[in-house]
Formats: C-alpha cells, sequence, structure tokens
C-alpha cells in the first residue's frame, strides 16, 4: 500500500487505459490535462525519447504544483529496428505500420514522470513484443473495429490484435499498455 502523506496525485493523461491501470493501485488520483507538443530533437536516441517526453509532459505543471501535489506524467514509444512508429495519423498508416510490425520483435518503451514542487523523477521501462505474421485480413479487421489511431505503433495489445497477434511477451504487460505500474508503485513508495 502506498501512504502519499497528505500529497494529492495528479495524472496528466487523458488515456482510459493509464487511469485504468493507476485505479489498480487503489490511490486516490484526480485527472489534470495540458496539451504538450510531442515533439523531441530529430537526433536524440529512441530510448531517449520517452523519458524526455514524459518529463517534458510532467514539467508543463512545474509552475501552478502547489506544495501537497504530486503530478505523474507518462509517454510510449514503439520501436523497430531504431525507428520510431508513433500514433498514425490515419488508416493507411496503421496499415503501414502494423505490416511493418508482422513478423517482428519490437521494443516498447514506456517512461512515467513524478514531479512536485521538490522533486522530480523519471524512470523507464523496456518490453520486447513478439508479432506473429499478421494477414492482410486481421490488420484491415483490426483497423476497421478497433480505430487504433490514438496508440503508438497503431496497436494496444490489450485489444483484438494482441489476443491474437502476440506470441511472445519479454518484460511488463503493463508497460506495453502505456503505464508501468510496477515502476509507478516503486518510485512512489521511494517518494
Amino acid at each position: 500500500m502506498i501512504d502519499l502523506k497528505g500529497k494529492q496525485l495528479i495524472l496528466a493523461s487523458r488515456s482510459p487505459r493509464r487511469q485504468e491501470l493507476l485505479k489498480g493501485l487503489h490511490l486516490d488520483f484526480e485527472i489534470r490535462i495540458k496539451e504538450t507538443e510531442e515533439d523531441f530533437p530529430i537526433n536524440m536516441p529512441a530510448n531517449q525519447v520517452a523519458p524526455f517526453l514524459s518529463e517534458k509532459k510532467a514539467r508543463a505543471f512545474e509552475s501552478e504544483l502547489k506544495a501537497d501535489e504530486v503530478v505523474l506524467a507518462s509517454d510510449t514509444v514503439v520501436v523497430l529496428e531504431g525507428k520510431i512508429l508513433n500514433k498514425p495519423a490515419d488508416s493507411e498508416e496503421a496499415k503501414q505500420m502494423l505490416f511493418s510490425l508482422s513478423g517482428k520483435v519490437h521494443e516498447v518503451m514506456t517512461s512515467i514522470t513524478l514531479l512536485s514542487p521538490l522533486k522530480c523523477v523519471t524512470q523507464q521501462d523496456i518490453a520486447k513484443v513478439t508479432f506473429k505474421v499478421l494477414t492482410e485480413e486481421e490488420i484491415n479487421y483490426y483497423i476497421t473495429h478497433f480505430q487504433p489511431f490514438d496508440k503508438a505503433g497503431a496497436y494496444g495489445i490489450q485489444d483484438w490484435i494482441g489476443f491474437i497477434g502476440v506470441q511472445k511477451l519479454e518484460g511488463s504487460f503493463y508497460t506495453v499498455m502505456g503505464l508501468p505500474v510496477h515502476l509507478v508503485y516503486k518510485v512512489l513508495n521511494e517518494w
């Protein structure tokens, strides 16, 4: 059990998946959103992007945080052969991403940043996901029925495509889902 010692936890995400996962830790939290550009330096190594973006999202709250508030921000990137697959712009881009992931191993990197007026901690977790070879019919079905346009790499492991397509997972399922709750628990307990 986490004792926040009178601190108010703020989740800086509108993601229903992150909200659901944080509720699983039995924590009281409120949701606050600040629109933040998810841009990063073009030459930044892929393994530094999620930490950079999660901290950027958290620091957007820096000037208005009260002494008793702690903000939690997170970012997830999907990396295939050194290339970041962001959220797809449309069905065609989602289709291209899923075809590129088909039959291959990729990495999912999710970072969390916890920020208070006195402290900032950023940590990252990495999972490796192996997809079976996906058929065009499976990819089209998934895109049509699940509209994965708000998901890095154009898929959610907790969706139909994860059920039928993921052959192997090395690391945390929750990291791939978008919030490594074991890291949240660890950092808050050390807070």
